[in-house]
């Protein structure tokens, strides 16, 4: 008879005499590796700044200008200033706050739509438009899209045009220039509006000399007009800022402007009783702001080189041909927005060939 005892009858030992096994040591999990690949809408990353920095340079690149409007129009600037920045504020923190969604109001992007929207605005206007047009440009223009790197269109311009076309007096009531602690200035047409006016009488050039602006004072922004139409000088020191900074590229106001004047000296030089010279139109209104702060936003131009070009000379050739031959005397905004629309199919015919699509396309087709 064998020892061996049957294990389904053998006696179970307790339980403290049970092997204890031994588990073994959880694997340390890998830290996964960054994204080789980002996909985003713009504005992107450049030159180690994200879009707060950028924001930010682009803020203090219109400080100048809105100082020099300040300086000319006074207080009440100051008022148009404050109420289009913090309404600007006010409306993108309510929104992302009431509907839970990504963003902050300290990337700037909110405050620059602000800065450029008080630009756009004559220093007369009432508080209550200057708060509808803050609505309009975070709440209809770029939010309902998606937010920043979504909007198709300018959000500022945007706002400008709705106000002008519902507010058309209030929008065209310019200040004169005159101290900064003025609260009630006097009133008056600005360069290009009193050419327009001039000509539709009947009269010939060139203006008299109350009704025009020397070259200087377009400079220095001593005429009427909104807030980015004043000082030339300020302007293109912002902007020369922004091209230092890598934030902008040359092709978008060279071509905006060179084509403004090209056009304009053209229809000069043909009849110049009838047309003011090219060095007028590129002095006066919102040419250099739009240029150089509006025509390059980073999300509603194109991405190519080639593209920015054509986008440049199609602002200059849309705002050429409504200050000569149309009904208002200045066309800057319009100009942009309408190459906004025309940004998707710029990119389309100016993105770079991707390498061997030609030679994979002829084995297709002869497959």
């Amino acid at each position: 008879m064998s020892d061996e005892k049957d294990p389904k009858t053998s006696p179970t030992p307790p339980e403290g005499d049970k092997a204890v096994e031994a588990k073994p040591a959880p694997k340390k999990e890998k830290p996964a590796a960054p994204p080789k690949l980002v996909m985003s809408a713009s504005p992107h990353v450049h030159k180690g700044q994200d879009v707060t920095g950028i924001m930010r340079d682009v803020f203090w690149a219109l400080v100048p200008a809105v100082l020099v409007g300040i300086w000319f129009f006074g207080l009440p600037a100051l008022r148009v200033v404050a109420i289009t920045v913090g309404g600007c504020l006010l409306f993108e923190w309510g929104y992302l706050k009431l509907l839970k969604r990504p963003g902050s109001i300290t990337d700037f992007s909110a405050a620059v739509t602000g800065l450029l929207l008080a630009m756009n605005l004559p220093s007369t206007s009432p508080w209550w438009m200057c708060l509808v047009g803050a609505f309009v440009a975070i709440i209809i223009a770029k939010q309902i899209y998606g937010g920043l790197g979504y909007n198709p269109f300018n959000p500022a311009l945007v706002a400008r045009v709705l106000l002008l076309i519902s507010f058309p007096v209030q929008m065209t009531t310019w200040a004169k220039p005159s101290s900064i602690i003025a609260f009630d200035a006097a009133t008056g047409a600005t360069p290009l509006g009193a050419l327009k006016e001039y000509l539709s009488m009947g009269n010939t050039l060139p203006l008299p000399a109350d009704q025009g602006a020397s070259i200087l004072q377009l400079v220095i922004g001593l005429r009427g007009g909104c807030l980015g139409e004043v000082s030339v000088a300020a302007l293109l020191l912002g902007g020369i800022f922004l091209l230092w900074r890598g934030h902008i590229r040359w092709q978008i106001p060279v071509g905006f402007i060179g084509t403004v004047a090209l056009v304009t000296g053209i229809a000069w030089l043909a009849s110049p009783g009838s047309y003011a010279s090219p060095l007028l139109h590129c002095l006066s209104g919102g040419l250099i702001l739009g240029a150089f702060f509006m025509a390059t936003d980073m999300v509603t131009t194109p991405v190519t080189r080639k593209g920015m070009l054509v986008f440049g000379i199609g602002c200059g050739l849309i705002t050429a041909v409504i200050r000569l031959w149309g009904g208002y005397p200045e066309g800057v905004s319009f100009a942009i927005l309408l190459m906004n629309a025309a940004t998707p199919l710029i990119d389309r015919f100016t993105k770079p060939r991707v390498f061997g699509a030609r030679k994979l396309y002829q084995e297709a087709k002869t497959a």
